[in-house]
């Protein structure tokens, strides 16, 4: 038979885990409530349990597998399997992933940065087409990437490579919780755009019912801007240009330093879909190298939350 391989996606709220061939193709999916309590004390150990839990059901056992890739968010020591800094799983500490569960599972594990597995799920069987040169940009709470250049996940001389939220685009802008000025991420998260959208009513004087709702104090969100904007809501068009003004000039120079085959924009900001994507691609245009605007196409992620176990699982690959 041939060996399998597990992905696992492990996030703030939900742990997901996936088994695949290694061509890529998801066999088995389920997930688990990530249990951050007594300082995240009991997230391994559940995820310990949930493999070896599944692996009976299915009469399998280590041998079957190849290895398991494991997402993470917070600083990853690739080297050493161990993570710390992943304050939304309430790790403040260094903790020694790769050890415990290849202790208690007896399969051999790989470990990243979640954004950079969602990267690498999305240039495997996604958007990406398999191609050697893809950015990953994710859109949500913050903004994250990862960078796949000639075949290879870049990492960078701390690990930081693929901070594209943390591109600057207006040197003048809104302060970012890295203490700098200006970043992608304090515009195009789902957060930024609300913000962005306060900023602008100010001098926004037309009929717009966005407009009404952020002068009476009303709750607005990212996802309530772009279905106003959908619906020709003027003041909420304005917005979501200028948000897409931003992500064509980052992805713009981020083309030009890297020409990729493609841009793939995916997480919650960007269900906007065509409407989004048309129009940083507008942008991108515009500041793209010729040749760069040319041959980097600007597409949409299309795995969802399967990127994030997908690339995980490519690790082991």
């Amino acid at each position: 038979m041939e060996k399998k391989i597990i992905g696992i996606d492990l996030g703030g709220t939900t742990t997901k885990f996936a088994i695949l061939t290694s061509d890529g193709e998801i066999q088995q999916k389920w997930s688990i409530d990530t249990n951050v309590l007594n300082e995240g004390s009991r997230i391994v150990p559940e995820i310990i349990e949930s493999v070896n839990h599944r692996l009976g059901l299915y009469d399998m056992d280590s041998s079957d597998f190849i290895g398991i890739g494991l997402g993470v968010p917070g600083k990853v020591d690739r080297e050493a399997g161990t993570i710390v800094g992943a304050y939304n799983l309430n790790w403040r500490t260094v903790q020694p992933v790769k050890e415990q569960i290849e202790r208690e599972t007896k399969i051999q594990v790989a470990i990243d940065n979640d954004a950079n597995v969602a990267a690498l799920g999305e240039q495997w069987k996604g958007a990406g087409d398999n191609d050697p040169n893809v950015v990953f940009v994710t859109l949500g709470t913050g903004v994250g990437g990862g960078i796949i250049s000639e075949g290879k996940l870049l990492h960078g001389t701390a690990g930081c490579a693929g901070e594209i939220g943390h591109v600057i685009v207006d040197p003048d802008g809104f302060e970012c919780t890295c203490g700098r000025k200006g970043c992608l991420e304090t515009v195009s998260s789902a957060t930024g755009v609300v913000r962005l959208a306060r900023h602008l009513s100010e001098k926004f004087a037309g009929s717009s019912e966005l407009k009404v709702q952020l002068d009476n104090g009303e709750e607005v969100t990212c996802k309530g801007i772009s279905e106003a904007a959908q619906n020709e809501d003027k003041f909420a068009v304005m917005v979501v240009d200028r948000v897409c003004f931003y992500l064509g000039l980052a992805c713009g120079n981020i083309a030009n330093t890297l020409n990729p085959s493609s841009i793939v924009i995916g997480g919650g900001v960007s269900a906007s879909g065509q409407f989004l994507r048309s129009r940083v691609e507008t942008y991108f245009n515009t500041f793209a190298f010729p040749e760069v605007a040319q041959s980097t196409k600007i597409k949409l992620a299309v795995l969802g939350n399967d990127a994030g176990v997908i690339g995980a699982g490519s690790l082991v690959l």
